[in-house]
């Protein structure tokens, strides 16, 4: 890695939480409650707006976020 690069992160390298769907926030975010009363406002992946996957209230989600910012993040799959 050359001086002024700067390494970008893959999906590989993100943090995988679950949690529930607790507030339903303005303009497509959401409030997601994890485990050990962890908080993360997350927003709808594309692939999930892509096949129109939709997410309520109560919905049990799988969140991906950044190990550099914890508190914002993508929901990248709706449990069962």
């Amino acid at each position: 890695m050359q001086r002024g690069e700067e390494e970008e992160l893959s999906r590989d390298d993100l943090i995988h939480l679950e949690g529930v769907v607790t507030r339903m926030l303005g303009g497509g975010t959401m409030e997601i409650e994890c485990d050990k009363d962890i908080k993360v406002t997350a927003v709808l992946s594309g692939r999930m707006k892509k096949h129109k996957i939709k997410v309520i209230v109560g919905d049990r989600v799988q969140v991906s976020v950044s190990p550099y910012d914890t508190d914002h993040g993508l929901i990248t799959y709706r449990l069962k």
